[in-house]
């Protein structure tokens, strides 16, 4: 099975009874050296990890996600890490993990050998939210010969025929920001959201996830039956902050 069709399989394996989680972590954050321990502990409970890539400048990220990439930096996380890490855990009977990056750091990288070094690394698929879908024909080029999806990102203020087309276009999954601005706040989720919601899940050829402020199991209720799955960042990395079992905080999230 092709590493993008996993992730569509991952969060289809509950069947619509509930969102699948998806959760995010911030590459070498908060201890680069516990990077393996921190991941494995976050993949006995999500279905797909989203893992960041640390950035000096990420444009779409709030307070919470940008103090984990500049300690993660600090510690010295690149890129070549992260996928030289990945690869050293060998096979593994884990959630898909997806990479979530700016596009500087693949740019520098170079697509070619990305797509190479993410497939033996376990990659299952992109996140890329500066990187426009008119301008990502070379990167999705270069990841399709390995399997590799290229999720694409659709926000409420997104006029609707573009809205459509991402969700058509995209692979994996469709990554849905429930709000404008940037990661970290509590979303609300009013009728209107959820119509929204229901809307795009319609166009989707890939299962639906929604993202940005997902920090409540009473949220991920509410989102139950709009949605495939939910996108738990911020809150996640909180946790991790705080000291917290990260499997436990991400089970707390299906007790609803």
């Amino acid at each position: 099975m092709r590493p993008a069709e996993e992730i569509v399989r991952a969060l289809h394996r509950r069947g619509g009874e509930a969102p699948a989680l998806v959760a995010f972590v911030t590459a070498g954050y908060p201890d680069r050296a516990g990077f393996a321990a921190q991941l494995a502990a976050v993949s006995s409970a999500a279905d797909v990890v989203e893992i960041g890539v640390p950035f000096s400048d990420p444009m779409a990220d709030g307070v919470t996600i940008q103090r984990s990439s500049a300690r993660a930096l600090a510690q010295g996380v690149t890129l070549a890490w992260i996928l030289e890490s990945l690869a050293a855990r060998g096979t593994t009977d884990g959630p898909p993990l997806v990479l979530m990056s700016y596009l500087n750091p693949l740019l520098a990288y170079g697509y070619g050998r990305l797509a190479r070094a993410a497939r033996a690394a376990g990659i299952a698929g992109f996140i890329v939210p500066d990187l426009p879908l008119e301008e990502c024909a070379e990167l999705r080029d270069a990841l399709r010969p390995e399997g590799l999806a290229l999720v694409q990102m659709v926000t409420p203020v997104t006029p609707p025929a573009r809205a459509a087309m991402l969700a058509r276009e995209s692979e994996g999954f469709v990554y849905a920001v429930t709000m404008t601005g940037t990661t970290g706040g509590a979303v609300a989720v009013p009728d209107a959201l959820l119509g929204w919601l229901d809307g795009l899940r319609r166009e989707a050829r890939v299962p639906l996830c929604a993202g940005f402020g997902v920090r409540s199991a009473a949220q991920v209720a509410r989102l139950a039956g709009h949605v495939d799955g939910v996108i738990v960042g911020s809150a996640l990395v909180e946790a991790l902050e705080r000291g917290g079992d990260a499997a436990a905080f991400l089970t707390s999230l299906r007790a609803a």
